[in-house]
């Protein structure tokens, strides 16, 4: 039968730990002393710093001794820095108000957009299956249309809608790109709202 050693919470390693890291703690603030109580530096005033002489380095006498007593204390007149809060002061944030669209802004041409370049076989087949996509997204959409749709099939129908719209625009401007990818939205869209009626 083996028999292990009990160690006593304040023998173990991170008990002397935390006991030095207070007795340390109560050190630094037992000799920190009261700030009342601490002396402060007299300032220096510059204005007589014209009459201070140096001491020539020798022994010192009793009549030295004397004069140092008799010599007056000299404060440093500087003034404290400014301080960063006071400098860092600035007028608050104006609300920023949404401007009304100019005339000119409807009188502004689109931007160009850029639309790759296909071949006329690519062109053909992006014709081909933007309206076979197109059929089936409408297909479908009609369908649907004498139901009664919960919130998200009202959702893919609308979704659907805005797909189909935007495949007939790109297919209207000549991007068949756009076109074929908006109308496979719609398609596949429209497919997912047959199998939930």
């Amino acid at each position: 039968m083996k028999h292990r050693a009990i160690q006593s919470p304040a023998g173990s390693p991170r008990a002397r730990t935390r006991l030095l890291l207070v007795i340390l703690c109560a050190s630094a603030v037992a000799v920190s002393g009261c700030a009342e109580r601490k002396a402060k530096a007299k300032t220096f005033p510059w204005s007589t710093a014209a009459v201070v002489r140096p001491r020539p380095l020798g022994v010192l006498t009793a009549a030295s001794d004397q004069a140092d007593e008799a010599s007056p204390e000299f404060q440093i007149d500087v003034p404290p820095p400014p301080s960063p809060l006071a400098i860092a002061t600035s007028a608050p944030q104006r609300p920023r108000v949404p401007t009304a669209p100019s005339q000119n802004a409807a009188a502004r041409p689109e931007p160009p957009q850029i639309m790759p370049q296909l071949t006329p076989e690519e062109t053909t087949a992006a014709q081909q299956q933007t309206n076979v996509s197109l059929s089936i997204a409408e297909r479908n959409i009609a369908a649907a249309k004498g139901k009664t749709l919960n919130a998200a099939q009202l959702d893919l129908a609308s979704k659907v809608r805005s797909f189909i719209t935007e495949a007939r625009e790109s297919a209207h401007a000549g991007d068949w790109m756009r076109a074929r990818s908006a109308a496979k939205k719609a398609q596949v869209l429209s497919e997912d709202l047959v199998r939930s009626l």
